[in-house]
């Protein structure tokens, strides 16, 4: 945060307390979150950012009359120092002192501390209240939010247009999906799902919207039960007046601000199912105010979804072909104008490369928008996992350290998302160790084989163990689930060293990544996304979506095995096989130069 900065997020903070102090309050929760507790938020609900200036895509802040305090996890360490006030927030991470430990630690008997329970999830309002009472003081649900009563220039909520996704990409009628979703409620023993997860019912219904950035679905809800009834609560007018594409029949549209009463007339008598970390906890209030039953269980919808059908997984492998072709141009790009223009005074800088590759993807007809703010990060801003170039930190692209591009794209046929770090200089020792430890980790757990049954964290330290040989590690898991035009960030199946309860299955799309950074001076990563396949005899592997070169420039080969050359060897292979004729000589020739075979 500059000086500039700190008087108006001063005031901010001074208005949120003193509104405390006329609502009987001592503190309050200001999430992350949105009412679907989604990554992505759009503006008008960004209140995190709103009272504290930072802007990264997890965390929370506790707000008391005399103290407060901001948790990130490992990704935003550095970041967050830089964007907020360090001496109004105490710092804590995310996972390893989170909130509701705070909570306990910290607040003084008889205080009373506030939420808005559309914005916490079940799991959330559960721990902290308990952590709360167990302090001796009262956790409080508002019915407005307190940060919006005093955000005079509130952006206006979302109305980005919605679009039928046509069965050709989806690969599965909402007819089918209601029919899987009545048998997996029933095998529940529930009558009605409340669905709060944009992403789950944009899969369901077979749409997309733009209501935010690198999110293809609008903000919505919907209440579905086993008998095959739905109501899908949308604001009228994102949807175009002609609805002839979409496969609505039996689907009642619904104003989403009569949630809670929609919630008490569905619910009443019967069994709700209501996910415990992606639903508001007000779902769960309302359904016990109508007399329903609560049964809170991870939405049946996120587990079908997981699972991507063959169409599905037909056209990532589609759309991976054509952002490796983008990824490849861009490099060859770099390459041919970095080094002579940095000769000349006018370097190439993060934000220009951020445009150069999103205009390689642009030239694809079934691109739609970045999957995510492409990290375009140059030295020292490459050690912040999720940095972002603005206009004041635009940093020169030189032969001064290395350059990390972590970038992807939204396409009818899927969603991309890959890292890649290269250099036009010489590097140090210390920068090729860290690199090729980070290679060989990302081999280690590409070419696995393993049996099913196998959870993501029992894979994490596979890719981890040739940093650990050197005494290092990464503060961020090793991967991601990955959305059929979608969430690039796809719950629940995931690699981390936290347990994940999900198992392995052959249909997952998932990013390994991992990485290694040094706060100020540099960061690498190698980023590939891989499908989950059958084996055979009971086993599964991965095989690589990705069709993007690894910069062999930066790795010691002679520490690699010969099982380690053989797959790079293989893996360039296919790129350059897939990859013909799609290119001109210049960009042909690049990719025959970074493919080459290194043997034995």
């Amino acid at each position: 945060m500059t000086s500039n900065d700190r008087p108006d997020m001063a005031r901010r903070l001074a208005a949120l307390r003193r509104t405390l102090e006329e609502r009987g309050l001592d503190g309050y929760v200001v999430p992350r979150f949105d009412e679907h507790q989604g990554e992505y938020c759009a503006p008008h609900d960004n209140r995190l950012a709103f009272i504290t200036g930072f802007t990264g895509s997890a965390g929370v802040a506790v707000v008391m009359r005399d103290r407060a305090a901001i948790f990130v996890d490992g990704r935003y360490q550095v970041q967050v120092r830089q964007e907020i006030d360090v001496d109004s927030f105490s710092i804590e991470h995310f996972y390893d002192a989170p909130l509701k430990d705070w909570l306990r630690k910290n607040l003084r008997k008889g205080e009373r501390v506030g939420f808005n329970s559309m914005l916490l999830p079940s799991t959330w309002d559960s721990d902290c209240g308990q952590s709360v009472v167990a302090a001796g003081a009262q956790w409080i649900a508002v019915t407005d939010d307190l940060v919006d009563a005093i955000w005079s220039e509130q952006p206006d909520k979302p109305l980005g247009t919605v679009i039928a996704l046509s069965r050709d990409y989806a690969g599965e009628s909402v007819a089918a999906k209601k029919r899987r979703l009545g048998q997996m409620l029933a095998d529940h023993g529930a009558d009605v799902l409340i669905e709060a997860q944009p992403d789950n019912i944009a899969w369901f219904l077979n749409v997309r919207g733009r209501d935010i950035a690198f999110n293809p679905m609008p903000q919505s809800f919907m209440i579905a039960d086993r008998e095959g009834r739905v109501e899908w609560l949308v604001d009228h007018r994102k949807l175009p007046n002609d609805l002839q594409d979409f496969e609505l029949e039996g689907v009642d549209i619904t104003e989403p601000d009569l949630l809670l009463d929609r919630v008490r007339s569905a619910t009443a008598g019967r069994v709700a199912l209501v996910d415990p970390g992606f639903a508001p906890s007000a779902v769960a209030h309302a359904t016990r105010e109508a007399g329903g039953t609560v049964r809170l269980l991870r939405s049946p919808i996120t587990l079908a979804k997981m699972l991507k059908n063959p169409v599905e997984l037909s056209g990532f492998r589609d759309c991976h072909r054509h952002d490796g072709a983008a990824w490849i141009r861009f490099f060859a790009w770099l390459e041919a104008n970095a080094a002579a223009r940095e000769e000349q005074g006018r370097p190439v800088t993060e934000l220009e490369a951020e445009d150069r590759i999103l205009a390689f993807r642009q030239m694809e007809a079934t691109f739609v928008e970045p999957s995510f703010r492409t990290i375009s990060a140059s030295a020292g801003n490459a050690a912040m996992c999720h940095y972002a170039a603005s206009a004041k930190s635009d940093a020169p692209i030189t032969s001064r350290g290395v350059y990390l591009l972590d970038s992807g794209g939204q396409y009818f046929t899927g969603t991309t998302d890959a890292t890649r770090t290269t250099a036009i200089g010489a590097i140090s020792d210390e920068i090729r160790r860290a690199y090729t430890a980070v290679l060989k980790g990302l081999i280690s757990m590409v070419s696995l084989k393993f049996p099913k049954g196998t959870y993501g964290h029992q894979l994490d330290a596979f890719a981890r163990r040739p940093l650990w040989d050197l005494g290092l590690d990464y503060d961020h898991g090793t991967g991601h689930g990955v959305g059929h035009f979608l969430s690039v960030h796809e719950q629940p199946q995931r690699f981390d060293r936290r347990v994940n309860e999900i198992e392995l299955r052959p249909g997952m799309v998932t990013t390994i990544e991992p990485g290694y950074y040094k706060a100020g001076e540099y960061g690498i990563r190698i980023e590939n996304q891989v499908e989950v396949i059958d084996d055979g005899d009971g086993f599964m592997s991965f095989r690589s979506l990705t069709l993007v070169p690894i910069d062999l420039r930066l790795a010691d080969l002679a520490l690699l095995s010969q099982a380690e050359r053989q797959w790079i060897d293989a893996y360039h292979w296919r790129i350059t096989s897939t990859m013909a004729g799609l290119f001109e000589p210049e960009t042909t020739a690049w990719l025959a130069a970074r493919t080459a075979p290194i043997g034995d």
